[in-house]
């Protein structure tokens, strides 16, 4: 077994044949890596998501125009990448119109040169259609998410069998969209891997790891060490944390290398009892302490060639 070598930590590959091992990725040049802490860290920004509401706390953006607000002020806080869900007007909850999308992608296109990705997920646990939740990569986003398989939510199985993950790599091809691979558990990450090893998922693969949700990966430094030890040395990587472990997973991840998701669709608080101001205030946190780490903040630009988008 040979070592990958990520910009973060030296770590062993998981094991696979040697005709599918992901750290013999084409393209892994270790000499063109920069050490962990040189490396711009990219802030994504998760404005809204599909459930939260105003009753939890009147922070959350809902409107199509408090959804482009919040995302121009963490744009201008420092998030490169700002991850967009919309809301129903009448229910409140997430929906997938692609008239609701466009409202607000025009927008922010217009007035913020941010990445821009677009949720496919709709509403974990009420499984729309397949064509629904794909619906809003026919306006081309850079990046879109493709979360790498089913899991239990509280609201039921969140469904994301072979049939939706099909779909999604042969949308985002046809459209020209860089999909995040949102892992909850280590089966997703073996997942995605099988869709990049089959070149249906074109290198560099973005993982989004996701720990602390009660049905997923729990918020520790051991399952970090192991979602990153089974990803090829091309991959970029980030961290989501729920709730508390938000700012916990983003202190943990950034002096690995890593990148960091931070805002009001997956943590409400700032500090315990203390609701956040908004989707700024948890951006603002991040850049702070990326600055007292030493660890530069990226641009758009610069999170797009990390990226390798276009």
């Amino acid at each position: 077994m040979r070592r990958a070598q990520h910009p973060a930590l030296t770590i062993d590959c998981v094991q696979h044949t040697p005709a599918e091992r992901p750290c013999d990725t084409a393209g892994d040049d270790d000499s063109a890596r920069v050490a962990p802490m040189e490396a711009p860290l990219i802030i994504t920004v998760g404005i809204t998501g599909s459930r939260i509401g105003k009753q939890q706390t009147p922070h959350i953006p809902i409107t199509p125009d408090e959804i482009v607000r919040s995302g121009i002020e963490a744009w201008k806080a420092g998030a490169g990448v700002v991850h967009v869900h919309v809301r129903d007007a009448t229910s409140g909850l997430g929906t997938q119109d692609v008239a609701v999308f466009r409202e607000v992608v025009d927008r922010l296109r217009a007035e913020t040169d941010a990445i821009l990705c677009l949720t496919t997920s709709g509403i974990p646990g009420r499984n729309l259609s397949i064509e629904e939740r794909l619906a809003p990569l026919a306006l081309r986003p850079e990046m879109a998410s493709f979360d790498a398989g089913s899991i239990n939510t509280e609201a039921g199985v969140f469904v994301n069998d072979s049939d939706f993950l099909d779909a999604a790599v042969a949308a985002a091809r046809e459209h020209g969209v860089k999909l995040e691979l949102e892992c909850f558990d280590t089966g997703m990450i073996v997942t995605a891997l099988r869709y990049h090893e089959r070149g249906l998922i074109p290198a560099p693969p973005h993982f989004q790891f996701l720990f602390g949700s009660k049905f997923g990966m729990p918020a520790t430094a051991r399952a970090l060490a192991n979602a990153v030890d089974m990803i090829p040395g091309v991959a970029t990587w980030s961290v989501i944390g729920i709730g508390r472990a938000q700012l916990q997973m983003a202190m943990m991840a950034m002096p690995m290398g890593g990148h960091v998701r931070v805002g009001l669709e997956d943590n409400i608080y700032y500090r315990r009892g203390e609701l956040a101001t908004g989707n700024a205030q948890l951006v603002d946190r991040v850049v702070r302490l990326a600055g007292e780490l030493g660890r530069p903040v990226a641009t758009p630009a610069e999170a797009r060639r990390l990226l390798g988008l276009g």
